[in-house]
């Protein structure tokens, strides 16, 4: 059986080797990069499972390797950070991160991260779904993992498709972010609820760019967020 492939980008060589003991004790395979370009040129010429990705390093941060990665690739990528303010891990989830570590972090709370990430990716990648779903000039194609407008396609990120496709699958229906949260993320996703507001916005942001005739997601005050379908505009 082969082993799961896991990239760590990191400057320091301290975290890197131990980051690569952990993963070898759990049956990962490792390779390393010691700096951004590294990481971006090995995820864009190789597959990985799961990417373990530094926020600070010099020359090109995580964010900017995140924001690379995701221009091509769909791998769930777990960011580490010695910085605890909220409003870095909103700019990780916003580069397209998918979860989120603070340094100095114990092994089994990183191990319990990666597998957690990887079941959601799995369950992610084998749900099929054939019905596209059409609101005047927004197109949502599960099958093709397609969001158009006007038949000109829309850069999302995987969860942020995720999110605006159990969304738009139940265009009647207000989700509680805590729902929401269970749904795109999975049950034991060890973030909060700022997530799914943060993809709100970038998924908001990104049709707005791309002139869509009205906003697709609508807040429910008390509540969360539900489909603006089209019979609901004012």
């Amino acid at each position: 059986m082969n082993k799961l492939q896991v990239l760590v980008i990191d400057d320091e060589w301290n975290v890197r080797n131990l980051l690569r003991i952990y993963l070898a004790k759990n049956g990962f395979e490792v390779m390393e990069a010691k700096n951004g370009y590294e990481g971006v040129r090995l995820a864009e010429q190789q597959s990985f499972d799961l990417i373990i990705l530094d926020v600070m390093m010099p020359d090109m941060d995580g964010w900017e390797v995140c924001q690379k990665i995701r221009e091509t690739k769909d791998t769930p990528i777990l960011m580490l950070t010695a910085r605890t303010e909220t409003k870095d891990k909103v700019k990780g989830l916003t580069m397209g991160a998918d979860d989120y570590l603070v340094k100095p972090f114990d092994s089994d709370e990183l191990i319990a991260r990666v597998f957690a990430l990887l079941r959601r990716s799995s369950i992610s990648q084998t749900t099929t779904v054939s019905r596209v779903i059409t609101n005047l000039d927004l197109t949502i194609d599960p099958e093709g993992r397609q969001v158009l407008v006007r038949e000109q396609p829309i850069d999302l990120t995987p969860k942020e498709f995720e999110l605006l496709f159990v969304l738009a699958e139940n265009p009647r229906r207000a989700f509680e972010r805590e729902n929401l949260l269970e749904k795109v993320w999975g049950g034991d996703y060890f973030g909060d609820f700022r997530t799914v507001d943060t993809h709100v916005k970038n998924i908001r942001e990104k049709v707005r760019k791309a002139e869509l005739s009205f906003n697709p997601i609508q807040t429910v005050w008390g509540v969360g967020y539900k489909f603006q379908w089209t019979d609901e505009r004012k």
